[in-house]
């Protein structure tokens, strides 16, 4: 079925969701978008021998979804749901987002002559053989889609270097939410006074919260805390409150005095523009396309893997707030301008319209 005018498209988007971080909040807020927008949108959501009714990412869904539970790696299956929902919905495009539905899942619409569409949401380019085979398979995949979306200048160079040409440029996009006020954040977290350098992400080694704890211990005056969860323990350190996974943690990103991104690679990381809509000072490392939402007037840029840096630049902000919190203010008003959801939502449409 292909639209005549391609002002509203039929999409289907496909994800097999984690504990809701940066890949399941573009896919949460670029589906409202584009069904406020009056494309017709339905999201099936793969759960590998979750629970269906208790996962974070249905219950923050805000358009029509189905969920396909199975059991781990029942492929076959998933693949003949996939294609059982294509031919009830006869979607115009089938979106795939991450490695698994990139690799198991695209394959269905193609067979059913459905144009195909991903996000690249970034590469970790560390890890285990697991990982690495994973990532293999993902980018060789991306050669048969009908257009690859990345989110950041390095990751277009990473894929044309791949030979893959039909590659659109989409930077992600903010959607305003509300915050928890910073005295409610900290009571509720159960952090005491004082300054405190917060760190929100996946416990995993690319997003190196090692190297944060390390930088820690090195910063006089300086508590840290830790949300979220993954197979990556930081060091133990008395410095340092571990909160675990928090849904919606970053309501509360409002208590820290310091947003810490230590990561060792990145995308477009969204916890990044959670902090420049809170007007919470940023230490980031200059890894991926955080140099494109971020410069030295926004934020203070340090080398990955380096923790006397990252260090200097958390003690930067602690003993001059004044400086920290007039980049924190230019954050915002660059998050405003440059950041919007409405082109976003647009530009994703322009995509779908290069395809059909």
């Amino acid at each position: 079925m292909v639209s005549q005018t391609y002002d509203n498209v039929a999409v289907l988007h496909v994800v097999a969701p984690g504990a809701v971080g940066g890949l399941e909040s573009v896919v949460l807020a670029l589906t409202t978008g584009q069904a406020a927008r009056g494309d017709r949108v339905h999201v099936a959501v793969i759960l590998d021998g979750q629970k269906p009714d208790k996962h974070t990412f249905t219950d923050a869904l805000a358009v029509d979804h189905s969920v396909i539970a199975l059991p781990a790696r029942a492929y076959g299956r998933e693949r003949a749901a996939v294609a059982d929902l294509c031919a009830r919905l006869r979607p115009e495009v089938v979106h795939t987002h991450g490695y698994r539905t990139d690799v198991i899942d695209s394959g269905v619409a193609r067979r059913m002559k459905i144009a195909t569409v991903t996000t690249v949401h970034g590469f970790t380019g560390i890890g285990g053989w697991k990982g690495r085979l994973y990532e293999y398979l993902q980018r060789r995949a991306f050669r048969r889609f009908d257009a690859v979306v990345a989110v950041s200048r390095p990751l277009i160079a990473l894929l044309n270097r791949d030979g893959i040409s039909r590659v659109h440029l989409v930077p992600n996009a903010y959607a305003p939410r509300p915050f928890v006020p910073r005295e409610e954040a900290r009571r509720i977290l159960g952090l005491g006074e004082g300054f405190i350098a917060g760190w929100i992400g996946r416990l995993s080694r690319e997003k190196a919260p090692d190297v944060f704890v390390t930088a820690l211990t090195r910063t006089e005056g300086v508590s840290g805390a830790i949300i979220g969860s993954g197979r990556e323990t930081p060091p133990a350190s008395d410095r340092v409150t571990l909160l675990g996974q928090i849904p919606d943690a970053a309501r509360f990103i409002t208590a820290f005095d310091v947003l810490v991104l230590s990561s060792r690679t990145e995308g477009t990381p969204i916890v990044l523009f959670e902090a420049m809509a809170a007007h919470v000072p940023v230490v980031t490392t200059a890894v991926g396309g955080v140099p494109d939402v971020v410069s030295e007037r926004e934020a203070i840029l340090v080398p990955a893997d380096n923790p006397d840096a990252l260090a200097a630049a958390i003690a930067k902000v602690r003993d001059d707030p004044a400086a920290a919190f007039a980049r924190a203010d230019a954050a915002a008003q660059r998050l405003a301008t440059e950041y919007a959801v409405g082109p976003w939502i647009e530009r994703y449409a322009a995509v779908y319209r290069s395809v059909l």
